[in-house]
């Protein structure tokens, strides 16, 4: 059942990966860097974030490279969290609920790899660390 399990994380946090990453290469890129700028960071980050998300989405649907990905979503979330949801509380409008759990889908991944189902499964890299 765990590589069934797997797969699922896998194509739930790709697909929304893919949801959120394509409203910003989508045509808004430059103001969601600017956005990104605007949270005191540096606005390269913008679309460093937009690309993880876009790309890396449709990668962790493959099961292609997903530790690496899954750990680029989990950074992406923390800052999320801490820039954007965190003054808005656990829940409600902007709570930071919804990217706490993109990002527990995320440390999953990285820990147990993309499984049996996927690319990094065929090329002997979606084992868990222990094997």
């Amino acid at each position: 059942m765990q590589p069934l399990a797997l797969v699922i994380l896998r194509l739930v946090l790709g697909v929304i990966m893919i949801g959120h990453g394509w409203q910003k290469v989508n045509g808004h890129l430059h103001e969601f860097a600017g956005h990104v700028a605007s949270l005191g960071l540096p606005a390269w980050l913008g679309y460093v974030s937009a690309f993880t998300e876009f790309g890396g989405g449709i990668l962790l649907i493959a099961g292609l490279f997903t530790r690496c990905v899954a750990f680029a979503v989990l950074v992406d979330m923390i800052v999320a969290i801490a820039r954007v949801h965190w003054k808005h509380g656990f829940m409600g409008n902007g709570g930071y609920e919804f990217p706490l759990a993109l990002w527990a889908i995320a440390f999953a991944l990285i820990f147990f790899g993309a499984g049996a189902i996927s690319i990094d499964g065929i090329r002997g890299g979606g084992r868990g660390w222990s094997k």
